[in-house]
């Protein structure tokens, strides 16, 4: 699949994806690119999240690829049941550990658990060995549940522009692969 057939949603976590992380970058380099806007992003209702991601996934005119970054990826898993319209997958970055009490803002764990069902589409997870939110450990069995491939990310960190991951070259080139793959 190229980028061009497909309706990509681009889906931020907690705070939203700056003007320097990632996934602006990407939203402005990809035409058929567009952001799951929430209300409130700095504090996010898990109802709200998930009713919207599965508002532009429903509205969608072509197969949908989703973006997820850190709080997006649980907020995509828990609106699958909603989705009416055909996903041709999902790439997920940085997965939080939403049911880990020590998580801050306490209020991200109304996110968690993650639901741990095979996901209906293909999907890849990208994750970082030292991320501050959620270990590889956990990423990886999450990932192995939803029948996700995996991507060890070495030390990256949360993989957002505090991380040193404004460009993020090698995750356009992962991205690139999992799309020709779709």
């Amino acid at each position: 699949m190229k980028a061009s057939d497909a309706d990509i949603l681009i889906v931020p976590g907690y705070t939203n994806s700056g003007p320097h992380h990632w996934q602006t970058r990407w939203e402005q380099k990809l035409t058929t690119a567009r952001r799951v806007e929430q209300a409130e992003w700095s504090k996010p209702v898990k109802e709200d999240w998930v009713a919207r991601v599965a508002e532009e996934v429903n509205a969608a005119t072509k197969p949908v690829v989703l973006v997820a970054h850190s709080l997006g990826v649980p907020t995509v898993l828990h609106a699958v049941p909603l989705f009416k319209n055909k996903v041709a997958g999902a790439f997920f970055v940085a997965p939080p550990e939403v049911d880990n009490p020590e998580i801050r803002p306490k209020h991200l764990m109304t996110f968690g658990p993650y639901p741990r069902d095979p996901l209906p589409f293909p999907s890849l997870t990208v994750a970082s060995r030292n991320d501050p939110f959620g270990s590889y450990e956990h990423a990886d069995e999450i990932a192995s549940a939803w029948g996700s491939m995996i991507v060890d990310a070495g030390e990256s960190g949360h993989i957002n522009s505090e991380s040193g991951h404004g460009p993020w070259p090698e995750g356009t080139m992962v991205f690139a692969q999992f799309l020709s793959r779709l």
